[in-house]
């Protein structure tokens, strides 16, 4: 008996990235379509990049290329910082974040605090594989505002990783100096943060910005670029604010296992392009 091949679904998901570049991929089901009381969730499941968590229509995360984001954010700061015990996770609802910082076996506390719970829960139900982290002993997930919790906290964290979504609505306030300022007071002494500050080419404005924001308040402000394929042209940039280290140097091993980061591409991570190094001069 002849069987009919199967047909490709037809329903495409786009995200507007500027207003002349978007990126389309086909979606096989929605898994989850929901409106929070912050915003518009969305689970989908792709063929090309696996299951995804679409907030507000930009892409926050996929199955397949998370890893370059993750372990970037996670082990920068993490090999950077001689003995990060305790870690402030801004954001990061889906997981991974966390997941890479509790690779760490010198990490005993790691606190997330994400203002969406419905991000969370989503997270837990289709995206267990990552989210997973958030069941570890060492792990302390808030959800409330995470510049309220900041503000009220004082000198108890190594390490902070400012994990948001696009500075728009509740998360513009998260690519400013009093929030910078604010967080250098929830670190000790010698406490180092790292931001994630978008691209380059889609948003110069914001990387400028916030590496300006930043600077203004720690000795050591550096910048940093990876690879980041759903991400608008998949040239991503992280701002590390540090108290006292060098975070260009790695001066503690990474656990194996990683698929992007390695001690290589930590130092190469900080060599930027002429284009980047004279936007931020």
């Amino acid at each position: 008996m002849e069987t009919r091949p199967k047909r490709r679904s037809e329903l495409w998901f786009t995200e507007e990235q500027t207003r002349d570049m978007r990126l389309s991929l086909r979606v096989d089901a929605t898994l989850l379509h929901a409106q929070t009381p912050y915003q518009e969730l969305a689970v989908l499941d792709t063929p090309e990049y696996g299951r995804m968590i679409v907030l507000d229509g930009a892409i926050q995360i996929t199955e397949r290329d998370e890893f370059c984001y993750s372990e970037m954010m996670a082990h920068i700061p993490l090999c950077a910082h001689p003995a990060p015990g305790s870690v402030l996770i801004v954001g990061g609802g889906d997981g991974a974040v966390l997941r890479e910082v509790l690779r760490h076996p010198c990490v005993t506390r790691a606190v997330l605090v994400d203002i969406d719970e419905q991000v969370i829960e989503a997270s837990r139900r289709f995206l267990p594989s990552i989210a997973s982290s958030m069941d570890d002993p060492r792990a302390e997930v808030r959800h409330t505002d995470a510049i309220e919790y900041i503000r009220n906290t004082h000198g108890e964290f190594d390490v902070a990783i400012v994990d948001s979504t696009d500075p728009v609505d509740f998360a513009a306030g998260l690519f400013e100096a009093p929030f910078y300022r604010d967080l250098r007071q929830a670190l000790r002494e010698d406490g180092m943060v790292i931001a994630q500050t978008e691209s380059p080419f889609s948003d110069a404005s914001v990387v400028t910005g916030a590496f300006d924001a930043l600077r203004r308040v720690f000795p050591v402000a550096r910048l940093c670029w990876g690879a980041m394929p759903t991400y608008p042209t998949g040239m991503w940039t992280y701002t590390v604010g540090s108290s006292s280290y060098d975070p260009s140097v790695p001066v503690r091993s990474c656990p194996p296992g990683t698929r992007y980061y390695t001690p290589d591409v930590h130092r190469a991570a900080f060599a930027l392009p002429a284009f980047l190094s004279e936007l931020i001069r």
